[in-house]
């Protein structure tokens, strides 16, 4: 009796499709399958068979099986767990888990190897080739290298026949990492905390740990040795890092190659497409046993994985909110839990949900208290901008010019942190008062002197700035309004004209690369002032910084965001973090209009207890994470009359249940994108519901229209 097989493709499809098991073909679960589609081919995942029971319609046959790597079964538990929860198709995680096995791969190169003919003319360089050759293919170049000998010595030996090229398809693998290799030297509290941590895992199974450690407390040596012990424990063990920036990713490679002797896998958007199917095909075959990587390595698909670090865990970037909505902190957790293995939550500014499992005893709380060596915290101060003012103007305060006067004088460095990007977010005309916006969009335009354009951050869609206002005609009248780093660098080339200058923001750092060399200028000493949006604010370690000035302490606070407060104070702690990381000693000053606020006080008084203590029991009382749930509905089309009439529709369909409260429909601050019409629901579900069913069987009860989208997203992070 023939199998059918059920082949799950990576598109927004309800469920997988039922393929006839052709004669001949032995398929398995998590094979990589050519399935028919309509006209089209498509890569496919078997995610189960079962024998056929004389169905009445003929099924289309599997086309072929392919040659890469099968997935593991933890990898396909997790993808459909991910899209139950996320309340998404399931193709949607597979094509994520999919990217890598879909990239181009490598160009086939070159491989040396000995044909067993000897030396004419036997010299100690050639011997060393010759056994160079003979311990492992390499190409020309890199045997030259590995040999430590020209070229030249290589070249002749081929000619010679001693030595012959072929040409191979590139190997996917990495060097295996050297756990054995000697560590960082811990502190005391470093050293417990790693203990605890190897003590876990030596239990085997499934458990989380909370490594809570103020800046520059030194995390990440704690972790490592945490991943030693894992690597050390099995042989073909695997351990995964997720960083929440691209520009962290460098410098924790850096070190995690210094502790094992071998660099890990890198996976993020950059990764260029072949090293990306390197990585993944490496991954897949338990050849690459250490992944340092962005939310989407999440859905690699290992075979042995052992240990999950999420670096900077309360981190909003860990956050996906376009394609297939998740919280990368949130799976990471669970796809522990599904592989058997250890999870290591690791922040200086713990997020809430996080903070409240630890409370708990969910998670095991391990704190380091105090910074590693000699350095100790940076004081914190507030400048009241209702008493010391900024010059008309200007953007930065007297007692922050000269805090950074003196600073300059001792030749340390100063970091100036606005979390806006560009020069100016809003550009109007002084004659009509028109406000420059995007085409069919809300969003401001903003104004970037750099490349004179004026760019939207939310399409992408940019412009040259006009000599006259598009809606009166009046010449000269547009004015830029608010600052940018690039304008705050411009106050600081003014006031400091020999001081050399930098910005870090996403607009001037296009790439890992790039942003490799930024940091590396930046604690080399080659830079005296740096002014930075967030990509700076969290994780590098600049032991000449003593100084931070926030030039907008109050930017976070203001909007809609449920969680405005605790991003804001968890942003301005890890910028304010990164002053005096070494035996100087650092400050912080932060310009605000409001230093009466909660936030303001906790930071001037570095009590995260209260802070947390006051934000929880807020949260409590009116039943928001982590003590209830969130869901959002976001519905977008063209036609605005049809928009409401759905969301009318969608309101009427909402199942009654108990400890559910729905809230909308209401037009979304953000109403208009790229033409389209925004609307939104806010669900508050209590924590015993089980809110992803609540809001799949409110999906499946409307229809919507054909020119309107439906979007869920379960535990929002952006109310825009």
């Amino acid at each position: 009796m023939s199998r059918i097989a059920s082949v799950l493709l990576p598109m927004p499809l309800p469920e997988a499709f039922d393929y006839a098991e052709p004669e001949g073909m032995v398929l398995a679960v998590g094979d990589q399958v050519a399935a028919p589609l309509g006209p089209r081919l498509l890569r496919g995942v078997v995610v189960a068979l079962r024998e056929a029971a004389g169905g009445n319609r003929p099924l289309k046959p599997v086309a072929a099986i392919l040659e890469e790597t099968r997935l593991p079964p933890g990898t396909l538990e997790f993808i459909q767990w991910a899209a139950r929860y996320a309340v998404d198709a399931p193709g949607q995680p597979l094509a994520i888990a999919l990217r890598g096995a879909r990239a181009p791969k490598a160009r086939p190169v070159r491989i040396v190897e000995v044909t067993g003919a000897a030396p004419a003319r036997p010299t100690p360089a050639r011997t060393t080739v010759i056994e160079t050759a003979r311990a492992r293919p390499l190409s020309p170049a890199d045997l030259a290298r590995a040999a430590e000998v020209s070229s030249g010595v290589v070249k002749a030996l081929i000619d010679e026949g001693v030595l012959a090229v072929r040409v191979a398809d590139a190997i996917a693998a990495f060097d295996p990492p050297d756990p054995a290799l000697p560590g960082a030297l811990l502190n005391p509290s470093q050293a417990a905390a790693a203990r605890a941590l190897k003590a876990m895992l030596a239990e085997g199974g499934f458990n989380v740990a909370l490594l809570d450690g103020v800046t520059g407390s030194g995390k990440t040596e704690v972790y490592l040795e945490a991943a030693a012990a894992a690597l050390a424990a099995d042989p073909a063990a695997q351990v995964l890092i997720l960083l929440p920036e691209i520009a962290l990713t460098q410098a924790v490679i850096g070190r995690v190659t210094s502790r094992f002797g071998a660099v890990p896998g890198e996976w993020h958007s950059d990764v260029p497409p072949p090293a990306r199917r390197r990585v993944w095909e490496a991954v897949a075959n338990n050849r690459c046993r250490i992944v340092v990587g962005a939310r989407s390595a999440l859905f690699l698909p290992f075979p042995n994985l052992k240990l999950i670090v999420v670096d900077e865990e309360h981190d909003a970037s860990f956050k996906q909110e376009e394609g297939f909505i998740y919280h990368a902190r949130d799976l990471a957790v669970v796809r522990a839990r599904i592989e058997g293995a250890g999870a290591i939550l690791a922040s200086a500014t713990p997020s809430l949900e996080t903070l409240r499992n630890a409370e708990a005893g969910r998670y095991r709380w391990l704190r380091l208290s105090a910074r590693h060596g000699q350095a100790t915290l940076p004081s914190i101060d507030l400048i009241d901008l209702r008493e010391s003012p900024p010059e008309t103007g200007r953007w930065l305060s007297p007692p922050l010019v000269a805090a950074m006067v003196e600073t300059y004088g001792r030749g340390e460095q100063t970091l100036l942190f606005l979390n806006r990007r560009g020069y100016a977010p809003l550009v109007l005309c002084k004659a009509c008062g028109e406000r420059m916006t995007s085409p069919e969009t809300d969003s401001w335009l903003v104004e970037h002197r750099y490349s004179g354009r004026l760019v939207c951050h939310l399409t992408g869609f940019s412009m040259p700035k006009p000599k006259a206002c598009p809606h009166c005609g009046a010449h000269d009248s547009l004015v830029s309004i608010g600052p940018g780093v690039e304008r705050v660098e411009e106050e600081a080339r003014h006031l400091f004209p020999d001081a050399r200058v930098a910005v870090f923001s996403s607009d001037t750092i296009y790439d890992a690369r790039e942003a490799r060399r930024m940091i590396e200028a930046m604690a080399d000493g080659h830079i005296d002032i740096l002014v930075a949006t967030q990509a700076a604010a969290k994780g590098h370690n600049f032991p000449n910084l003593t100084l931070v000035g926030v030039v907008d302490a109050d930017l976070g606070l203001r909007g809609g965001d449920l969680r405005a407060a605790e991003r804001t104070y968890q942003l301005l702690a890890q910028a304010t973090g990164r002053a005096g990381r070494k035996e100087r000693p650092g400050r912080a000053l932060l310009q605000t209009w409001a230093p009466e606020h909660p936030v303001m006080q906790a930071l001037k008084a570095q009590d995260r207890d209260a802070f947390v203590a006051a934000e929880m029991a807020e949260r409590e009382l009116a039943g928001l994470p982590p003590f209830g749930r969130l869901a959002a509905v976001i519905a977008s089309g063209v036609d605005a009359a049809q928009l409401d009439a759905f969301m009318r529709a969608m309101a009427q369909a909402a199942p009654n249940a108990p400890g559910v409260e729905v809230y909308g429909p209401a037009d979304a601050p953000l109403g208009l994108i790229r033409g389209r019409r925004r609307r939104r629901f806010l669900v508050r579900a209590d924590r015993g519901v089980d809110l992803s069913a609540y809001m799949a069987t409110w999906r499946a009860r409307v229809k919507p229209p054909a020119s309107v989208r439906v979007a869920i997203d379960i535990d929002p992070y952006s109310f825009l």
